[in-house]
């Protein structure tokens, strides 16, 4: 590792870190990533949408993570409540806004591995471990890392999640809250065609996704009651899969557990601004929020863009006062608007009062039967402009 001072340091090994790292690279800049070495292989499956693969297209992996990942052309929302007044079923189709594709599910081990081969092919230096320290000055940030090692920076991208260290040296106060659910993943194998629909069922304690993979696979996120999550996950394989064919409708034939289970508590949280002291949030040391219509990590990659945005426009010193509020402008609104949306939309679906169900319900109406307006959530969905 050189003792020069960088034009950035990226802490943090998860796609948005990888592609911060990718993408400031391109600008030019001299970039080193601190990152332990790439977890155990995660089963989990990310959906790229719209202006995410656009990135993913930018750093130069796309083509080798588009043939393992499966098109989403289809997003359809079923409420599957038992209340008085429920939403009517809304189809979303790729072709509506000209493209074909709303976006791709792809494994994360998949993209992780991608991304770490472009990080050695792009010449970006590598320190393996964890930050023990960070340590921001007047003119650079210092890290110290689980070995010893030492890394200076103009500019430091904090992509080192949800409880982050960089987080707390930069002084940036968060907003958290929790809900009262767990999400249950799990893969899937079934005996009938998804069609590359992505079906979202809305229930009274959140949404049940079915997300397309390649062949007769998908992936599925159950967000449950965490005792009615934790029950599930204790389920055998056979008993298991007729719970999701039940609650799937059959809409993919018989099904069958492929893989492991996983169980995640939800619960939310934002940072009230996104730089400071030459500290830059990234992904989930900036927001975290529910599974629902996969904004969490495509946030985080538009994150990685803004970053790289601001290391392309400021050159010279990519951790400047100017830098660093321009970083925090870029993403305030984006950020706070998708948070604030998925939280209320989870919220809808958790509350017993019936003029918010009945809100809910014309909304979703209205989508459905208004094309300019449903155009319009599609757009914004794939590609924001606030």
């Amino acid at each position: 590792m050189s003792d020069d001072l960088r034009d950035v340091a990226v802490v943090g090994g998860g796609p948005a870190g990888l592609v911060a790292a990718l993408l400031a690279r391109r600008h030019g800049a001299s970039v080193t990533l601190i990152a332990p070495n790439a977890p155990p292989r995660d089963e989990r499956t990310v959906a790229m949408l719209g202006a995410s693969v656009e990135i993913l297209q930018e750093t130069g992996v796309w083509a080798s993570v588009e043939a393992k990942s499966a098109p989403l052309r289809t997003m359809r929302i079923v409420d599957a409540t038992r209340r008085l007044i429920r939403a009517p079923l809304v189809e979303f189709h790729a072709h509506e806004v000209g493209r074909e594709a709303f976006g791709y599910n792809i494994p994360n081990a998949v993209l992780i591995a991608a991304l770490d081969e472009a990080i050695e092919q792009a010449g970006i230096e590598r320190v393996t471990g964890f930050a023990s320290e960070i340590l921001p000055s007047e003119d650079s940030v210092r890290v110290v890392t689980t070995d010893g090692a030492e890394v200076r920076a103009k500019l430091l991208g904090a992509a080192d999640g949800r409880r982050s260290k960089a987080r707390d040296a930069a002084g940036l106060a968060v907003r958290s809250w929790s809900y009262p659910q767990a999400a249950l993943v799990a893969n899937i194998a079934h005996s009938r065609p998804h069609d590359d629909v992505s079906t979202e069922f809305h229930t009274e304690t959140g949404p049940f996704t079915i997300v397309p993979m390649p062949g007769l696979r998908s992936a599925i996120v159950c967000v449950e009651s965490p005792a009615e999550a934790e029950r599930l996950s204790k389920l055998d394989d056979e008993a298991l899969a007729a719970e999701f064919e039940q609650r799937s409708r059959s809409i993919v034939g018989k099904i069958t557990i492929a893989g492991n289970r996983q169980v995640f508590p939800l619960s939310g949280q934002t940072a009230r601004h996104f730089a400071a002291r030459r500290i830059a949030l990234i992904g989930e040391a900036a927001h975290v929020f529910p599974p629902i219509g996969a904004q969490g990590l495509n946030l985080g990659l538009r994150d990685a863009a803004a970053f790289a945005g601001v290391v392309r426009d400021h050159r010279a010193d990519p951790g400047s006062a100017e830098a660093i509020s321009a970083y925090d402008r870029a993403r305030i609104g984006d950020v706070l608007s998708r948070t604030t949306a998925v939280d209320a939309l989870n919220r809808t679906l958790l509350t017993d009062f019936l003029p918010v169900q009945a809100l809910r319900g014309v909304g979703l109406y209205a989508i459905d039967r208004l094309p300019k307006l449903k155009r319009l959530v599609m757009r914004q969905g794939l590609t924001p402009h606030l």
